[in-house]
């Protein structure tokens, strides 16, 4: 088994987090990872990315210029990495910041995710990332959903419950809507 993404958008959306949590699970199921992150100018508003590989085998190189997937936050992101997607790959997109007619290809698989919005109507935009990262895991099975929902408490030991509750819920309802066919 052998999957790559990456991960793009605007500092301060939470890119290096959700790509950090998904290499945490990875590794706590006994995978090999790598997790390469690239930030803009700026922490928040520049650009930042992360690529992250999973494999059953040992990784080479966590340089990948084909990706099988991405999950893009903004339209830069957007511009940039639909175009690098594998053919047959998956494309998220967070339609709550892209226009979703500007995802064009239509040789790969798209989840078309208005990120933002679900994350708002849990109380708090910033937990798109995790609304992102419920639909992406579900989509693709590369790690457990209920184990990465199950290890918030120790990802995050000094947060406080409300916080582990609404980022559960928050990757619950990204799964829900990946799993209706979103």
């Amino acid at each position: 088994m052998y999957y790559d993404v990456i991960m793009a958008g605007f500092g301060g959306q939470g890119i290096m987090l959700m790509a950090d949590f998904l290499a945490l699970i990875a590794m706590k199921e006994g995978k090999n990872v790598t997790w390469m992150p690239s930030y803009g100018v700026e922490m928040r508003g520049g650009t930042a990315n992360c690529t992250v590989i999973v494999s059953s085998e040992e990784i080479g190189s966590p340089v990948t210029g084909h990706p099988y997937s991405a999950i893009v936050m903004n339209e830069p992101s957007l511009l940039k990495y639909e175009p690098m997607v594998k053919e047959k790959g998956l494309l998220l997109v967070n339609v709550s910041l892209i226009n979703p007619k500007k995802a064009i290809r239509k040789d790969i698989d798209k989840i078309l995710l208005p990120a933002n919005d679900i994350a708002k109507d849990l109380g708090n935009t910033q937990m798109a990332n995790m609304v992102a990262l419920g639909a992406f895991i579900e989509k693709t099975t590369i790690v457990s959903l209920d184990l990465t929902i199950q290890s918030l408490p120790e990802i995050f030991p000094n947060r406080p419950s409300n916080f582990i509750i609404n980022n559960s819920r928050a990757m619950e309802k990204g799964a829900e809507f990946a799993s209706r066919g979103g």
